[in-house]
């Protein structure tokens, strides 16, 4: 697995692999790993709806594929602490038909996990905030015309300007901040632009 890409996450680039995330428990416990850190299968079980061995199993899983491996700073070796292996994951679409049907299916299981994350959010931590990052919250919903060598170019630069936030460790962040989700999603419609 790479970590090379500007945000320093993992790239899934096997049918295995993607076929492997596209479980909802498996991905529910990448995010919980990536977002609140190192964590035993006991801890992780409450907040994906299984139980610990099946939680274990799940995790013995995405190590096999280097999404999470053993955490070293446990105290106890009683239990099997594990942690994600990157701050997020990434990946392509393949030129195969099996790499297709994977990626496919982890977008899909990906677009309902994050759809609820809006909801939650209105609901949940938005009543929380102060005014000002109340104000900054917000959601656009904006079509253009380009070519897909153009939204490759738009995509790398988004990644540009966001990967020095996105790398910054905890001792090198300022005062006042906080840790902000972008949801970005990129949808390409067919048909032809200037028919719209």
């Amino acid at each position: 697995m790479s970590l090379t890409n500007p945000y320093g996450d993992v790239e899934l680039t096997s049918p295995q692999a993607l076929r492997a995330l596209a479980h909802p428990v498996r991905l529910a416990l990448l995010d919980r790993l990536q977002r609140h850190g190192p964590a035993t299968a006991t801890q992780l079980a409450p907040h994906v709806g299984a139980t610990p061995s099946v939680v274990s199993w799940h995790l013995r899983h995405l190590a096999s594929f280097g999404l999470v491996t053993d955490w070293d700073g446990a105290t106890s070796k009683r239990e099997r602490w594990w942690q994600a292996a990157g701050r997020g994951f990434r990946f392509t679409m393949p030129d195969d038909a099996e790499g297709q049907d994977a990626a496919r299916q982890l977008r899909a299981e990906m677009f309902a996990r994050s759809a609820e994350a809006p909801v939650q959010w209105s609901l949940q931590d938005e009543p929380r905030l102060d005014p000002e990052w109340r104000a900054l919250a917000g959601l656009a919903d904006t079509r253009f015309a380009v070519t897909a060598d153009e939204l490759r170019q738009l995509e790398k630069a988004i990644e540009a300007l966001l990967a020095p936030y996105v790398r910054r460790k905890g001792g090198q962040l300022p005062d006042g901040a906080r840790l902000v989700r972008m949801l970005r999603y990129l949808l390409p419609e067919p048909g032809d632009p200037a028919a719209s």
